[in-house]
């Protein structure tokens, strides 16, 4: 297999993942190879203790254009959303929420588009460092959905509530720079890899033991309202009834571009 064929790319140098979605030729969109290919990778990295941080970042000058609409279109809804399949989280959810529950840190690299479900992955690091024109967008109303793969777990406490309200409602796009103004990215950087990695190898050099204990801290502090569990099962139950509605069904007629 080629390269070219690998849906993400992990290189590990001195305690650092460098993590790549690679389907540059889709703009990183996430077909069901790249699912699989990012669950395993998760699972990978969850069990070797060489790894004590890992940068996450897309090929080809975007980090992920979101879903491949081709995934909807006999899809999730057919296999069922709400049987949890890992832990609290179904597969879909896990894409993103894995990142989270990952015991070391993660830091997204964020540039060019980082649409829908590329978002929420984005979202699943505990960073994310964006470049000034960066376009990011929680893409699912435009296609009559609700955002389901981690998404409300994840952007609770990031954004405030009548922005996050906003940008749920309108899947209105947002610049890097903006995104970092209203806590959707941490900061911005001309070469936000560069700056990841940067950032990441000083995370590594820290006890390890150390860093993983405040990372199950830091994960309790932003669960005070609803646990995990509940809210990503709210999120598939409510994505079946959308995945099922005749507005669905009109808009996989009428598209064939990614969410």
């Amino acid at each position: 297999m080629s390269e070219t064929d690998v849906r993400v790319l992990v290189n590990v140098t001195d305690g650092v993942a460098d993590v790549v979605l690679n389907r540059s030729a889709k703009r990183n969109a996430l077909d069901t190879a790249m699912f699989e290919a990012i669950l395993s990778t998760i699972e990978d990295l969850g069990a070797r203790d060489d790894v004590r941080a890992v940068v996450l970042s897309g090929a080809g000058g975007a980090f992920s254009a979101g879903i491949d609409l081709s995934l909807l279109a006999g899809g999730p809804a057919d296999q069922g959303l709400q049987a949890r399949t890992h832990g609290p989280a179904n597969a879909f959810q896990q894409v993103a929420w894995g990142w989270r529950a990952l015991p070391v840190p993660v830091i997204a690299a964020i540039e060019g588009v980082c649409f829908g479900g590329g978002l929420q992955i984005a979202l699943g690091a505990d960073l994310r460092i964006a470049r000034p024109d960066a376009r990011l967008a929680v893409m699912e109303a435009r296609w009559a959905l609700v955002p389901d793969m981690a998404g409300f777990p994840l952007l609770r406490g990031l954004v405030r509530a009548d922005v996050l309200r906003e940008l749920v409602y309108t899947a209105r796009e947002v610049s890097g720079t903006e995104a970092a103004s209203i806590g959707l990215a941490t900061r911005v950087a001309d070469d936000p890899h560069t700056e990841a990695m940067d950032l990441a190898r000083h995370m590594a050099a820290q006890h390890p033991e150390t860093t993983r204990a405040a990372k199950r801290l830091l994960g309790l502090t932003v669960d005070e309202y609803a646990d995990p569990a509940t809210l990503l099962l709210a999120e598939s139950v409510e994505q079946e009834k959308l995945l099922g509605s005749a507005a669905m069904a009109a808009l996989l007629g009428s598209r064939t571009t990614g969410r």
